[in-house]
C-alpha cells in the first residue's frame, strides 16, 4: 500500500513538472509569435515603373509611395541606386503604423537607348531589403507623347490638366509652362482664351507644326491679383482658329495670394501676431445622421505681441455657413468661428469643406480648417 502511495506521488509530481514546462513552453511560443507579429511592414503602391519614351538629357523622376502596414514604426535606413545615372531621396523620419512615406528616384537620361534600373531599399521591415525598378527608352525626339503629355484636348495633347500656381506672396512673380503637342494634320497656332490681367502668356513657337511640341509660358504677377486668398478661374485652350469655350477645352487656373513679410525687421517678427486655433478639423458626420443641422465652433486666439488681422476668410462650399464676428484681435484676445452644416444640402453637394483664413501672422499666413460631414 505504501509502495503504491509512493508511486502515485511520483506520478503526480511528474505530471505537475510536465504541465508546468508545457505552459512555459506555450507562453514562450506565444510571446515569440506576438513578437514576430508586432513589427513594421513596408508596402508600396508599385514596385515597377515604365517611363516609356523620354527625351535625351531631360531628367525624369518616379516617386514610390511607401505605407507602413505593420504595427511598429518603419525606419528606412538607406536607399541605393544601381548606377551613378540615378539619384535617390527618401523619407528620413520613422513612418508610423498606417502612415505613408516616399522614395524618389531621378534618372539623368544622359545616354540614348533602352534602360532598366533598380533601387535597393533597406529598412527594419521583414524582409529588410526590397527592390524597386524603373525602365524606359531615351530618344533624341519623342514619337509617343501618351506618357509625357497624358491629357487630350481635341487633337492636342498637354502635360497638365490644370494650372495650379500654389502659394504666392505679394510682389512676387512666378512662371509655369504648359506644353502642347500638335496631333492635327496642319500647323497649329496655340492660344489660351480668357486670360486674367494677372497672367501673361508667351507662345513658343507661335506656330506648332504637325507632330511637334510647343510651350505656352505663363507669367503670374501677384500684384495684379484682386485679393488675398484663393483665386480660381477657367481658362480655355483654343483647338483651332475661331474655337469657342466649352468644358472640353477648359483648363482651370488657381493661385493662393498671401501677404508679404519681406519688409519686417527681426524685432517686428519677434513682436508679430501669433494665431492659435483650437481645432483644425471639425467632423459633423455623426450629428447629421440624426439631426437636420449641425453647428461647431473653432476658437481663434492671438498669442502674439501685436494686433492680428484676419485678412480673408474663404470656404469652397456654399452649402455650409460660416460666421466670424471679429477679424481684428488684440494680443490675448479670442473670437469664435461658427460653422453650420445642413443635412438636406449634404445630399447634393460635396461632403467636405475647406475653410481658408489669410492672416498677418508671418509664421502662419494661411490656416485651413477641414470640415467633414
Amino acid at each position: 500500500m505504501k509502495k503504491a502511495t509512493f508511486v502515485n506521488r511520483i506520478i503526480i509530481r511528474l505530471n505537475t513538472f510536465i504541465m508546468k514546462h508545457i505552459f512555459s513552453l506555450i507562453s514562450l511560443l506565444l510571446f515569440s509569435v506576438a513578437g514576430l507579429m508586432a513589427q513594421p511592414r513596408l508596402t508600396s503602391n508599385t514596385q515597377e515603373y515604365n517611363f516609356g519614351q523620354i527625351e535625351w538629357k531631360h531628367p525624369v523622376s518616379v516617386t514610390y509611395i511607401i505605407t507602413n502596414s505593420g504595427d511598429k514604426p518603419l525606419v528606412i535606413s538607406n536607399v541605393t541606386a544601381s548606377c551613378d545615372c540615378s539619384t535617390v531621396e527618401w523619407t528620413p523620419d520613422p513612418i508610423m503604423p498606417g502612415e505613408k512615406g516616399s522614395i524618389k528616384a531621378t534618372f539623368d537620361a544622359n545616354l540614348l537607348g533602352h534602360f532598366e534600373k533598380s533601387v535597393a531599399v533597406y529598412s527594419n521591415s521583414n524582409p529588410n531589403l526590397v527592390y524597386f525598378s524603373f525602365r524606359g527608352e531615351v530618344v533624341t525626339e519623342l514619337s509617343d507623347y501618351t506618357r509625357t503629355h497624358p491629357y487630350e484636348i481635341g487633337q492636342l495633347r498637354v502635360n497638365r490638366k490644370d494650372l495650379d500656381f500654389g502659394d504666392i506672396h505679394e510682389g512676387e512673380k512666378t512662371v509655369m509652362e504648359l506644353e502642347v503637342v500638335n496631333q492635327t494634320e496642319r500647323p497649329y497656332e496655340p492660344m489660351l482664351m480668357h486670360l486674367p490681367p494677372c497672367l501673361k502668356a508667351e507662345y513658343i513657337p507661335a506656330v506648332i507644326l504637325k507632330g511637334k511640341r510647343g510651350v505656352i509660358r505663363l507669367t503670374l504677377d501677384a500684384d495684379k491679383l484682386d485679393d488675398y486668398g484663393a483665386t480660381k478661374l477657367p481658362l480655355y485652350l483654343s483647338r483651332f482658329t475661331g474655337d469657342k469655350v466649352s468644358k472640353s477645352n477648359m483648363i482651370p487656373f488657381s493661385v493662393m495670394l498671401l501677404p508679404s513679410f519681406n519688409h519686417m525687421s527681426d524685432m517686428e517678427r519677434k513682436n508679430a501676431p501669433v494665431l492659435q486655433i483650437s481645432d483644425e478639423k471639425v467632423d459633423f458626420t455623426e450629428v447629421l445622421r440624426s439631426k437636420k443641422k449641425a453647428t461647431g465652433t473653432v476658437i481663434l486666439t492671438n498669442r502674439g505681441k501685436s494686433t492680428l488681422h484676419i485678412c480673408r476668410l474663404q470656404s469652397d462650399n456654399a452649402h455650409f455657413k460660416i460666421h466670424l464676428p471679429k477679424t481684428v484681435l488684440e494680443p490675448g484676445e479670442s473670437t469664435k468661428l461658427k460653422i453650420t452644416a445642413f443635412k438636406k444640402s449634404s445630399r447634393n453637394s460635396s461632403r467636405d469643406m475647406e475653410i481658408i483664413m489669410i492672416t498677418d501672422d508671418p509664421a502662419r499666413p494661411k490656416v485651413s480648417v477641414h470640415v467633414k460631414r
